[in-house]
């Protein structure tokens, strides 16, 4: 259930803040990223790291994964919060990844501000938001990873996650600088806008990466504080400098 692609029809603006007189065009007004619901991979890892389990029971493409009921829930309240006006005004623009658990999410966050009354955000499916691919290792447990990949699992630890690329996949790195493209045509296609972007944690974390500017050293700091909750939210405004600065990170009041 895609929602509506509208193809980027300019790529030339920097990535990077924008002030008046420099020549390009001034940021976006606001900058929301949040993670999708809750995934039937999300509760079938759960389980499955829980007991040390080599196997999660998912057949299907990474990309194809749907929500779980409590996932369709955690959507529903934080469309109820952005309705809410709680953090300011609705988005202008919703970016939106295009795994099916994102499309979902944006679908029920829609739903909300349908309902409230709303004026509806132009959408956007972007493949650059899309969740970090994890090649071979895609759908395997840690436990099946030691098992079955000891030597990418002793390159993991001693590379880390901004640069250990499984085979066929991608670091941390590689999901920065596909977030970096994307950046540079949203910032000339939203500029003075409130965009929300519907998208993953690697998605979430990376950009925490670019727009702070945080090193390999504080991004372990910031994954090491705790996951990046389902539906939460993170969230930049555009500064008097005219720089994004960080508002909020995995900040998720309408799950309690």
């Amino acid at each position: 259930m895609e929602l509506t692609n509208h193809r980027a029809e300019h790529s030339t603006a920097e990535a990077g803040a924008a002030t008046a007189g420099t020549g390009r065009p001034a940021l976006p007004l606001s900058l929301t990223v949040v993670r999708h619901g809750q995934s039937t991979a999300n509760a079938a890892f759960a389980a499955a790291e829980a007991v040390g389990a080599l196997e999660v029971g998912i057949s299907c493409r990474d990309a194809d994964l749907g929500l779980t009921a409590l996932g369709r829930r955690q959507a529903t309240a934080l469309g109820r919060r952005l309705a809410s006006r709680s953090d300011g005004p609705p988005p202008q623009s919703l970016w939106v990844s295009p795994y099916l658990r994102a499309q979902e999410t944006a679908a029920l966050v829609l739903a909300e501000l349908d309902d409230a009354g709303l004026p509806r955000p132009a959408v956007r499916t972007d493949e650059r938001l899309r969740d970090r691919e994890l090649g071979v290792l895609e759908m395997l447990t840690s436990a099946a990873i030691e098992l079955h990949h000891p030597a990418e699992a002793t390159r993991r630890r001693l590379l880390g996650e901004l640069r250990w690329r499984p085979p066929g996949g991608e670091s941390h790195a590689d999901v920065a600088l596909r977030l970096r493209s994307l950046l540079r045509d949203l910032y000339e296609e939203e500029s003075s806008r409130r965009v929300l972007l519907v998208a993953h944690d690697a998605v979430v974390l990376m950009l925490r990466h670019v727009l702070d500017r945080l090193d390999e050293e504080e991004m372990e700091r910031v994954t090491r504080a705790g996951a990046v909750g389902n539906t939460s939210v993170t969230r930049w405004s555009r500064g008097t400098d005219g720089r994004f600065e960080l508002d909020c990170y995995n900040s998720a009041p309408h799950l309690d």
